[in-house]
């Protein structure tokens, strides 16, 4: 049985044209880029890593398998 994760992405373009992308409700996942494309594909990558770091570190061990998904705003 797995278990699945669904992550809420916020993006916004800020008035110098950049785009910003967050998952809120993991710390730190926030990047900048310069298209929407990039900038959403970068803030899932950041994502990713920081779970990954987290499972290293004992942070989070799922019972068991772990699925995610992520959701646009």
């Amino acid at each position: 049985m797995s278990r699945l994760e669904s992550f809420q992405i916020e993006l916004e373009q800020e008035d110098d044209g950049r785009w910003i992308g967050e998952i809120a409700t993991l710390p730190g996942v926030m990047v900048y880029g310069p298209t929407r494309e990039t900038t959403l594909a970068a803030v899932q990558a950041l994502a990713l890593r920081v779970l990954a770091d987290r499972l290293d570190h004992g942070e989070a061990v799922p019972n068991e398998l772990m699925n995610v998904s992520f959701v646009g705003a």
